[in-house]
């Protein structure tokens, strides 16, 4: 099936890099050409330019299936997903705890039907929302890749399988926690251009049913090469024009190697209490010593040293801790959301500050009291004008920028260094260490 699918790709591509000679005639050899018919006395086939400058290729304009992006566009957008294809890289591997390789194979536009068409007729095609955008993308997971996905997480080894089948309601599930951390790394690989927040919409099996656009609209396919162990695959990203047409103008490699101010351009200003101002749902702020967080595995759980309720949490302004919260309970994969409870009465206090000691080890305490990096463990962000913010106050609820199955991110001192989940123990919350970002970059021998 992926040997087809290779071929009717190929096949695909040569027939739209088809070019056709055709002959250009200077001005000179027109006048020249229409003076010998006139006279009657050459040849016409005579006075044809000889091969050369004037001979050129060109390609027929094709008004079915009109090409809208630009070649600098189409290597702006490969850029940009060869590092979503890095960080997935990334964080599949340390998740499936084996060797995992995705990059870029190529970057196509093409009409919705040929994408559908290319597919298999029983895959993983998710709709994903591309908000703020307004429309909708298409992952599509090949078989092979599913399923050696699936079976690593099972414990297996992530054989290939030969017969592959209709997804259980279980493997859907792992599929759906596997598709929310890729989108999590897309968005970070579309910071540059605009705060992309995609959201998982549904997961079907059948191309036929994924109908996003009419089939005669134009797409891009940014097509991945997954390897996973010895398993071979492709996973396909198929974004309609139409989704990204309110910035396609910034696909450009001037704004993306160039300084990203649109922000602030873009935003209009009435009077000085519409200024954007960034406010952090905060739910722990510890201090650690080095060697405490050197010695971080997956499966970590971080405590805090003084109770707090399981539910609460901090909302944050700038560095200080200005009300305190209730995060509430929202539906999967739908922008998390706290409720503004009181104004903390400690704003710049830590849970390793006014905690109770009787429980903790005093090598510990040593290192704590004399510990340089502050971690932090934040639920989400998101932006409010000066006059929201004055406006705040108790029964406020604030939606957030994530996802409420997304996990939340671990800072030392401001950058993001792990991936985790809240976990209950004791009726106390903590977080659990799901994901390290990369090496922390010292030997805890020495």
């Amino acid at each position: 099936m992926r040997m087809k699918k290779k071929n009717y790709k190929r096949q695909r591509k040569a027939r739209k890099d088809e070019d056709v000679p055709t002959e250009v005639l200077s001005q000179d050899e027109i006048d020249q050409l229409l003076t010998a018919i006139m006279a009657g006395d050459d040849d016409p086939e005579d006075l044809k330019p000889s091969s050369g400058y004037n001979c050129r290729k060109v390609k027929i304009y094709d008004f079915k299936r009109p090409d809208k992006f630009s070649k600098v566009q189409i290597r702006t957008i490969s850029m940009m997903h060869e590092i979503f294809a890095r960080l997935t890289t990334t964080s599949l591997s340390a998740q499936l705890r084996s060797m995992i390789h995705i990059h870029v194979a190529s970057v196509d536009q093409l009409t919705y039907e040929e994408f559908i068409r290319s597919i298999p007729t029983t895959t993983i095609l998710a709709t994903i929302n591309f908000d703020p955008l307004k429309g909708n993308a298409v992952l599509e997971i090949d078989p092979a890749v599913t399923f050696s996905i699936i079976d690593r997480l099972a414990g297996g080894t992530g054989e290939a399988i030969k017969n592959p089948h209709e997804l259980t309601d279980i493997e859907l599930s792992i599929m759906e926690g596997i598709i929310v951390r890729m989108l999590g790394n897309l968005r970070e690989a579309w910071t540059k251009v605009i705060d992309l927040r995609p959201r998982l919409g549904c997961i079907d099996t059948n191309p036929q049913f994924a109908q996003i656009v009419p089939p005669t609209d134009m797409i891009v396919l940014i097509t991945f090469e997954a390897t996973i162990g010895d398993v071979e695959g492709m996973i396909n990203l198929c974004i309609p024009y139409a989704t990204i047409e309110a910035i396609v103008n910034k696909l450009t490699n001037a704004y993306w190697f160039g300084n990203n101010i649109s922000s602030s351009k873009d935003y209009q200003l009435n009077d000085c209490e519409d200024i954007p101002v960034k406010l952090t749902a905060e739910i722990l702020r510890r201090n650690y010593s080095v060697r405490e967080i050197l010695e971080w595995k997956i499966e970590t759980v971080i405590l805090p040293l003084r109770q707090l309720a399981p539910e609460h949490c901090y909302l944050r302004l700038g560095d200080r801790r200005v009300w305190r919260c209730k995060m509430l309970t929202d539906n999967k994969w739908f922008p998390k959301q706290v409720e503004i409870i009181e104004f903390e009465k400690n704003p710049l206090g830590t849970e390793g500050i006014l905690m109770d000691t009787s429980k903790v080890n005093p090598a510990v305490m040593g290192a704590l009291s004399s510990a340089g990096i502050t971690i932090s463990v934040e639920l989400g962000s998101t932006a409010k004008s000066v006059k929201e913010i004055l406006g705040m106050g108790e029964g406020t609820i604030v939606e957030l920028d994530k996802l409420a199955g997304e996990p939340v991110d671990v800072k030392a001192n401001g950058v993001l260094i792990a991936k985790g989940e809240v976990v209950v123990i004791d009726e106390n919350f903590g977080v659990r260490i799901t994901d390290i970002l990369g090496s922390l970059g010292l030997d805890t021998n020495d």
